[in-house]
């Protein structure tokens, strides 16, 4: 497990300002099409030291990380503002206009 949740990190670091990935987007990028949730816990034990713009990632809705993740959906979406996403009315980061499109 240790070997793929490095390949999501180095996946993670690729995404650029203003852009996001959705947990499944990264799955499939490495080829593991059915482990959005393994990315998810790859996010949540990230270490700090790598620096990981975890802050991009979101649900493939576009709806921010749980509370426990940033301490608030809030602060991540404060980030993600920072760096010119915009979002939809009801919150949602709009996918349309800034899903990366990967590597």
């Amino acid at each position: 497990m240790e070997g793929f949740f490095l390949e999501v990190y180095e996946m993670v670091s690729q995404i650029p300002e203003g852009k996001v990935a959705t947990y499944g987007q990264i799955a499939l990028l490495l080829g593991e099409p059915r482990s959005a949730r393994i990315v998810g816990w790859a996010m949540r034990s990230a270490p700090g030291d790598l620096n990981l713009p975890c802050h991009r990632v979101v649900n493939r809705l576009g709806e921010m990380s749980p509370e426990y993740v940033f301490g608030s959906s809030e602060l991540q979406r404060t980030i993600l503002a920072s760096e010119g996403v915009t979002f939809k009315e009801n919150g949602c980061v709009d996918l349309r206009k800034h899903l990366w499109s990967g590597t």
